[in-house]
């Protein structure tokens, strides 16, 4: 199978979306400091929803899922969640 030749850089998929999309997660508290390290100390095992940018940027943490689609609308981002 050949794979298509887009003629896109990997700098333009890197930004594929930007500004577009946005993807909503779940994550566990112990996840939080890597992509979120100004959070405060959360219990372990909580569950947190978290919104970032296409390119991977962290908008928003909350532990109210629908918070991460109200603030996707208000940026007007398209969502998409990730399992």
């Amino acid at each position: 199978m050949r794979e298509a030749n887009t003629g896109l850089t990997a700098s333009d998929l890197a930004h594929l979306g930007s500004g577009e999309v946005g993807y909503i997660r779940k994550m566990q508290a112990e996840e939080v400091a890597r992509c979120f390290p100004e959070a405060p100390d959360i219990d372990p095992g909580v569950d947190l929803w978290a919104l970032f940018g296409a390119d991977g940027t962290p908008i928003l943490l909350t532990d109210n899922r629908s918070s991460t689609f109200f603030r996707a609308a208000e940026d007007d981002l398209k969502t998409v969640s990730l399992h």
